[in-house]
């Protein structure tokens, strides 16, 4: 969430697309495009090869959206979902690695890559894993330390970035369930992935305009997320994005990346 004056609000919208593997494809991407305004472009860990990985690039760019690399754990077998405890040397090379291909795909397609955001199980690991944090931290900085990190509020790793001078980006979901402890609702349990259009609008325009959400026992919890995700691999992802894209316009509320 970004006021100016306390009445004008600005919230950026992303979307995890680009999550496909050869002819397979899990979302609409070009859909998603038109609505969100930056694109979490997946780079081969959990999801994406060169070829889906440039035609994403290429259509972001072509829509004026914001991209980051969408970095993960190398499961492809679990879409970048089972936690990995892996070394931290390697780990940031993994950062490395995919973040650098995707900037070559995206400059091939006269576009760049202004973030990283971690996916899934590696998402959730940097909130409370001080090791693997680190790691992802040093990634950023090899990278030479302009790249925002897409981060939870309140989470390891975007403390330890914000420490080491990298630019960071808080975020929330739009359609995930808080803990009141501001992490997500474990997608095992029940209830974790909200489905009702009515409870994601209100969540989203909660997010915007107070920079809370309401926890699974009601309680409300701070994020101030400068951005909020919307899952593009979802049934029924396009019509809800083009819901939450409507309520937030209707609201008054403007959309821009929040990448620097």
């Amino acid at each position: 969430m970004d006021t100016d004056n306390g009445t004008d609000f600005r919230i950026d919208l992303n979307a995890d697309l680009g999550e496909g593997f050869g002819a397979w494809s899990m979302g609409e991407d070009a859909a998603m495009l038109a609505l969100v305004t930056t694109a979490n472009i997946a780079c081969g860990g959990h999801a994406g090869d060169p070829r889906t990985m440039r035609r994403c690039a290429g259509l972001a760019a072509a829509a004026g959206v914001a991209i980051t690399a969408h970095v993960s754990y190398p499961d492809l077998q679990g879409f970048g979902r089972r936690f990995l405890d892996m070394e931290a040397d390697d780990l940031r090379d993994l950062v490395i690695a995919q973040t650098g291909a995707l900037q070559a795909v995206a400059r091939a397609e006269g576009a760049a890559v202004r973030g990283v955001k971690p996916h899934g199980a590696l998402y959730n690991a940097l909130a409370r894993h001080p090791g693997q944090a680190a790691a992802v931290v040093a990634a950023m900085a090899d990278l030479g330390g302009d790249l925002a990190l897409v981060a939870a509020p309140g989470s390891e790793a975007a403390r330890r970035a914000e420490k080491a001078g990298i630019p960071v980006v808080l975020e929330a979901f739009a359609d995930r369930a808080y803990r009141p402890d501001g992490t997500l609702v474990p997608r095992t349990a029940p209830g974790a992935v909200r489905t009702d259009q009515a409870e994601v609008l209100a969540q989203v325009l909660r997010i915007a305009r107070t920079g809370a959400v309401l926890a699974e026992d009601g309680t409300t919890v701070r994020l101030d997320a400068a951005s909020i995700c919307l899952h593009g691999d979802t049934p029924g992802a396009v019509d809800l994005a083009r819901a939450v894209r409507r309520s937030l316009e209707e609201a008054g509320i403007r959309l821009a990346p929040a990448l620097p």
